[in-house]
């Protein structure tokens, strides 16, 4: 029900810093809980950070907590991840999602969201 583009994904060295984007489409209306989300090769994707669509509910992965901001621009559907004092463990496939709003998950997983983007490589060297 909603198509979502990332940008932004790139090199960089350890201790830099990238902020990548993902905007939304094909329903102007409907608010959507969104997350990012990642993947390193041979590894299982996992959370990093998710906002609901009002703003009132932020969740982070712990590793990546004071380091990385999620944040929205409702007039543009998008939604940001500003990526701080990155280290080369942060390297992988970095992936948004979304689902509609108005419910809740004990346990943030790939499987609670219904629409992902293409992905944008993020790549840290030491």
């Amino acid at each position: 029900q909603v198509q979502l583009v990332e940008s932004g994904g790139g090199l960089v060295q350890a201790g830099g810093s990238l902020s990548l984007s993902c905007t939304a489409s094909g329903d102007t209306f409907t608010r959507y809980t969104m997350a990012w989300f990642r993947q390193a090769p041979g590894k299982e994707r996992e959370f990093v950070a998710q906002i609901n669509w009002t703003g009132n509910s932020i969740h982070y992965t712990e590793p990546v907590k004071g380091r990385f901001t999620i944040s929205r621009d409702d007039a543009k559907n998008t939604v940001y991840l500003q990526m701080n004092s990155l280290k080369p463990e942060d390297t992988a496939v970095y992936y948004c999602a979304a689902r509609l709003s108005g419910y809740t998950v004990e346990v943030i997983t790939p499987s609670t969201y219904n629409s992902w983007g293409q992905g944008t490589q993020v790549t840290v060297s030491s």
